[in-house]
Protein backbone atom coordinates (compact mmCIF):
# COMPACT_ATOMS: atom_id res chain seq x y z
CA UNK A 1 0.00 0.00 0.00
CA UNK A 2 1.02 3.62 -0.41
CA UNK A 3 0.67 6.84 1.54
CA UNK A 4 0.52 9.63 -1.01
CA UNK A 5 0.90 13.30 -0.06
CA UNK A 6 -0.78 15.28 -2.80
CA UNK A 7 -0.85 18.98 -3.61
CA UNK A 8 -3.16 20.29 -6.33
CA UNK A 9 -5.06 23.40 -7.37
CA UNK A 10 -8.72 23.68 -6.41
CA UNK A 11 -10.80 25.64 -8.89
CA UNK A 12 -13.56 25.90 -6.27
CA UNK A 13 -11.30 27.42 -3.60
CA UNK A 14 -8.93 29.21 -5.95
CA UNK A 15 -5.91 28.00 -3.98
CA UNK A 16 -3.41 25.17 -3.83
CA UNK A 17 -4.67 22.47 -1.44
CA UNK A 18 -3.22 19.41 0.28
CA UNK A 19 -4.56 15.91 0.71
CA UNK A 20 -3.20 12.60 2.00
CA UNK A 21 -4.37 9.35 0.40
CA UNK A 22 -3.86 5.81 1.63
CA UNK A 23 -4.00 3.60 -1.45
CA UNK A 24 -4.14 -0.21 -1.37
CA UNK A 25 -1.84 -2.45 -3.36
CA UNK A 26 -3.82 -2.82 -6.57
CA UNK A 27 -2.44 -6.22 -7.57
CA UNK A 28 -4.14 -7.83 -4.58
CA UNK A 29 -7.53 -6.15 -4.92
CA UNK A 30 -10.31 -5.05 -7.26
CA UNK A 31 -9.68 -2.82 -10.25
CA UNK A 32 -11.40 0.07 -8.45
CA UNK A 33 -11.16 0.76 -4.75
CA UNK A 34 -13.86 1.56 -2.25
CA UNK A 35 -13.20 4.92 -0.63
CA UNK A 36 -13.45 6.48 2.81
CA UNK A 37 -13.36 10.28 2.85
CA UNK A 38 -11.94 10.93 6.32
CA UNK A 39 -12.28 14.48 7.67
CA UNK A 40 -10.16 16.19 10.31
CA UNK A 41 -11.21 18.32 13.25
CA UNK A 42 -10.72 21.96 14.18
CA UNK A 43 -7.12 23.14 14.16
CA UNK A 44 -5.88 20.06 12.29
CA UNK A 45 -5.06 19.31 8.66
CA UNK A 46 -4.68 16.50 6.14
CA UNK A 47 -1.96 14.84 8.25
CA UNK A 48 -4.01 14.48 11.44
CA UNK A 49 -5.44 10.99 11.02
CA UNK A 50 -2.14 9.49 9.89
CA UNK A 51 -0.14 11.22 12.64
CA UNK A 52 -2.54 10.64 15.52
CA UNK A 53 -4.08 7.22 14.79
CA UNK A 54 -3.21 3.87 13.27
CA UNK A 55 -5.64 4.29 10.37
CA UNK A 56 -2.98 3.14 7.89
CA UNK A 57 -2.58 -0.11 9.81
CA UNK A 58 -6.35 -0.62 10.15
CA UNK A 59 -6.86 -0.53 6.38
CA UNK A 60 -3.59 -2.19 5.35
CA UNK A 61 -5.22 -5.37 4.06
CA UNK A 62 -8.46 -3.84 2.78
CA UNK A 63 -9.75 -2.87 -0.63
CA UNK A 64 -10.27 0.64 0.74
CA UNK A 65 -8.63 3.91 -0.18
CA UNK A 66 -8.69 6.65 2.47
CA UNK A 67 -8.82 10.26 1.30
CA UNK A 68 -7.88 12.84 3.96
CA UNK A 69 -8.16 16.45 2.75
CA UNK A 70 -7.18 19.67 4.51
CA UNK A 71 -10.12 21.99 5.18
CA UNK A 72 -8.70 24.55 7.62
CA UNK A 73 -11.20 25.90 10.21
CA UNK A 74 -14.07 25.90 7.73
CA UNK A 75 -16.54 23.53 9.39
CA UNK A 76 -16.86 22.16 5.87
CA UNK A 77 -19.07 25.12 4.95
CA UNK A 78 -19.32 27.47 2.03
CA UNK A 79 -18.01 30.24 4.23
CA UNK A 80 -19.46 33.75 4.28
CA UNK A 81 -15.92 35.13 4.57
CA UNK A 82 -13.72 32.41 3.20
CA UNK A 83 -13.61 29.46 0.82
CA UNK A 84 -16.38 27.24 -0.51
CA UNK A 85 -15.24 24.23 1.47
CA UNK A 86 -18.54 22.39 1.28
CA UNK A 87 -18.44 22.47 -2.52
CA UNK A 88 -14.76 21.50 -2.49
CA UNK A 89 -15.14 18.43 -0.25
CA UNK A 90 -18.58 17.30 -1.40
CA UNK A 91 -18.17 17.74 -5.15
CA UNK A 92 -14.76 18.76 -6.46
CA UNK A 93 -12.53 16.54 -4.33
CA UNK A 94 -14.22 13.21 -5.21
CA UNK A 95 -14.11 14.11 -8.90
CA UNK A 96 -10.39 14.95 -8.79
CA UNK A 97 -9.53 11.86 -6.75
CA UNK A 98 -11.34 9.61 -9.24
CA UNK A 99 -9.53 11.28 -12.13
CA UNK A 100 -6.17 10.57 -10.49
CA UNK A 101 -6.75 7.18 -8.84
CA UNK A 102 -8.83 4.06 -9.55
CA UNK A 103 -11.62 4.85 -7.07
CA UNK A 104 -15.15 3.51 -7.46
CA UNK A 105 -17.97 6.02 -7.84
CA UNK A 106 -20.64 3.49 -6.82
CA UNK A 107 -22.66 4.61 -3.80
CA UNK A 108 -22.17 1.29 -1.99
CA UNK A 109 -18.40 1.75 -2.25
CA UNK A 110 -18.19 5.23 -0.72
CA UNK A 111 -18.20 6.34 2.92
CA UNK A 112 -17.55 9.57 4.80
CA UNK A 113 -16.47 10.01 8.42
CA UNK A 114 -14.66 12.44 10.67
CA UNK A 115 -13.91 13.53 14.21
CA UNK A 116 -15.10 16.67 16.01
CA UNK A 117 -15.43 19.35 13.30
CA UNK A 118 -14.97 16.53 10.82
CA UNK A 119 -17.87 14.66 12.39
CA UNK A 120 -20.05 17.71 11.85
CA UNK A 121 -18.80 17.83 8.26
CA UNK A 122 -19.51 14.15 7.64
CA UNK A 123 -23.15 14.57 8.70
CA UNK A 124 -23.47 17.73 6.65
CA UNK A 125 -21.97 16.33 3.44
CA UNK A 126 -23.26 12.79 3.74
CA UNK A 127 -26.87 13.85 4.22
CA UNK A 128 -26.73 16.59 1.58
CA UNK A 129 -25.39 14.04 -0.93
CA UNK A 130 -27.20 10.83 0.11
CA UNK A 131 -26.96 9.36 -3.38
CA UNK A 132 -23.17 9.23 -3.03
CA UNK A 133 -22.50 7.65 0.38
CA UNK A 134 -23.50 4.31 1.85
CA UNK A 135 -22.53 5.23 5.42
CA UNK A 136 -21.61 8.21 7.59
CA UNK A 137 -19.36 8.13 10.66
CA UNK A 138 -19.64 10.98 13.15
CA UNK A 139 -17.10 10.76 15.99
CA UNK A 140 -17.54 13.38 18.74
CA UNK A 141 -19.69 15.56 16.52
CA UNK A 142 -23.28 16.78 16.46
CA UNK A 143 -25.80 18.68 14.37
CA UNK A 144 -24.26 21.90 12.97
CA UNK A 145 -27.12 23.95 14.41
CA UNK A 146 -26.09 22.80 17.90
CA UNK A 147 -22.32 22.94 17.50
CA UNK A 148 -22.32 26.34 15.83
CA UNK A 149 -24.72 28.09 18.19
CA UNK A 150 -23.68 31.43 19.61
CA UNK A 151 -21.65 31.26 22.80
CA UNK A 152 -21.32 33.79 25.63
CA UNK A 153 -20.15 37.27 24.68
CA UNK A 154 -16.77 36.72 26.27
CA UNK A 155 -16.00 33.83 23.87
CA UNK A 156 -14.76 36.20 21.19
CA UNK A 157 -12.59 33.65 19.40
CA UNK A 158 -15.51 31.27 18.83
CA UNK A 159 -17.87 34.02 17.75
CA UNK A 160 -15.23 35.26 15.31
CA UNK A 161 -15.18 31.78 13.74
CA UNK A 162 -18.96 31.87 13.50
CA UNK A 163 -18.76 35.22 11.74
CA UNK A 164 -16.25 33.92 9.19
CA UNK A 165 -18.45 30.91 8.47
CA UNK A 166 -21.94 32.38 8.64
CA UNK A 167 -21.45 36.12 8.43
CA UNK A 168 -22.71 36.62 11.97
CA UNK A 169 -26.13 35.16 11.16
CA UNK A 170 -27.75 31.96 12.36
CA UNK A 171 -29.43 31.40 9.01
CA UNK A 172 -27.66 28.65 7.10
CA UNK A 173 -27.76 27.34 3.56
CA UNK A 174 -29.59 24.19 2.56
CA UNK A 175 -26.31 22.24 2.75
CA UNK A 176 -25.78 23.40 6.32
CA UNK A 177 -29.26 22.43 7.47
CA UNK A 178 -28.73 18.78 8.38
CA UNK A 179 -32.18 18.55 9.99
CA UNK A 180 -33.85 19.52 6.70
CA UNK A 181 -31.51 17.25 4.71
CA UNK A 182 -32.46 14.27 6.86
CA UNK A 183 -36.16 15.02 6.60
CA UNK A 184 -35.88 15.49 2.84
CA UNK A 185 -34.34 12.03 2.53
CA UNK A 186 -37.07 10.37 4.59
CA UNK A 187 -40.01 12.28 3.14
CA UNK A 188 -38.73 11.99 -0.43
CA UNK A 189 -37.92 8.30 -0.23
CA UNK A 190 -34.28 8.99 -1.12
CA UNK A 191 -31.48 6.52 -0.33
CA UNK A 192 -30.65 6.94 3.35
CA UNK A 193 -27.00 6.58 4.35
CA UNK A 194 -26.47 4.48 7.45
CA UNK A 195 -25.22 6.63 10.35
CA UNK A 196 -22.78 5.63 13.09
CA UNK A 197 -22.36 8.16 15.91
CA UNK A 198 -19.96 7.84 18.85
CA UNK A 199 -18.90 10.19 21.64
CA UNK A 200 -17.23 10.03 25.03
CA UNK A 201 -19.03 10.46 28.32
CA UNK A 202 -16.47 13.08 29.34
CA UNK A 203 -16.73 14.99 26.06
CA UNK A 204 -17.67 18.67 26.22
CA UNK A 205 -20.15 18.09 23.37
CA UNK A 206 -22.02 15.46 25.40
CA UNK A 207 -25.37 17.28 25.54
CA UNK A 208 -25.22 18.30 21.86
CA UNK A 209 -24.44 14.69 20.92
CA UNK A 210 -27.39 13.42 22.96
CA UNK A 211 -29.70 15.97 21.36
CA UNK A 212 -28.46 14.83 17.94
CA UNK A 213 -29.18 11.23 18.96
CA UNK A 214 -32.70 12.21 19.97
CA UNK A 215 -33.27 13.83 16.59
CA UNK A 216 -32.26 10.77 14.58
CA UNK A 217 -34.16 8.47 16.90
CA UNK A 218 -37.31 10.52 16.33
CA UNK A 219 -37.74 9.04 12.84
CA UNK A 220 -40.08 6.03 12.82
CA UNK A 221 -38.50 2.71 11.79
CA UNK A 222 -34.94 4.09 12.01
CA UNK A 223 -34.50 4.82 8.27
CA UNK A 224 -30.81 5.72 8.70
CA UNK A 225 -30.03 2.60 10.71
CA UNK A 226 -28.81 5.19 13.20
CA UNK A 227 -26.48 3.55 15.72
CA UNK A 228 -24.80 5.35 18.60
CA UNK A 229 -22.22 4.52 21.20
CA UNK A 230 -21.82 6.64 24.31
CA UNK A 231 -18.77 5.25 26.06
CA UNK A 232 -16.14 6.32 28.59
CA UNK A 233 -13.71 8.73 27.01
CA UNK A 234 -13.08 12.32 26.09
CA UNK A 235 -12.68 14.57 23.09
CA UNK A 236 -9.31 13.17 22.12
CA UNK A 237 -7.37 10.96 19.73
CA UNK A 238 -7.35 7.96 22.04
CA UNK A 239 -11.13 7.83 21.66
CA UNK A 240 -11.14 8.50 17.90
CA UNK A 241 -8.40 5.94 17.22
CA UNK A 242 -10.56 3.27 18.81
CA UNK A 243 -13.92 4.26 17.37
CA UNK A 244 -12.84 4.69 13.77
CA UNK A 245 -12.35 0.93 13.94
CA UNK A 246 -15.93 0.58 15.18
CA UNK A 247 -17.12 2.61 12.20
CA UNK A 248 -15.27 0.39 9.73
CA UNK A 249 -16.96 -2.61 11.32
CA UNK A 250 -20.34 -0.83 11.34
CA UNK A 251 -20.33 -0.43 7.57
CA UNK A 252 -20.73 -4.19 7.28
CA UNK A 253 -18.78 -4.05 4.04
CA UNK A 254 -16.48 -6.78 2.84
CA UNK A 255 -13.59 -4.40 2.19
CA UNK A 256 -11.33 -7.31 1.29
CA UNK A 257 -13.37 -8.36 -1.73
CA UNK A 258 -11.36 -8.84 -4.90
CA UNK A 259 -14.00 -8.57 -7.59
Amino acid sequence: MALICLSFFSEVLGIQVSCNIILPDRKHHASKFMTLFLLHGMGRDHTAWVRQTSIERYVADLNLAVVMPAANISFYANMAHGGRYFDFIADELPRIMRDLFPLSDAREDNFIAGQSMGGVGSLKIGLARPERFAAIGCLSGALPSLVMKERPDDDDEWNNYRFLIYGGKDKTSAEEDVVSSARRIVEGGLPAPRIYHAWGMDDFILEDARETRNFFQSFPDNPFDYTFEERPGGHNWAFWDEYIQHFLAFTGTNFSRTS
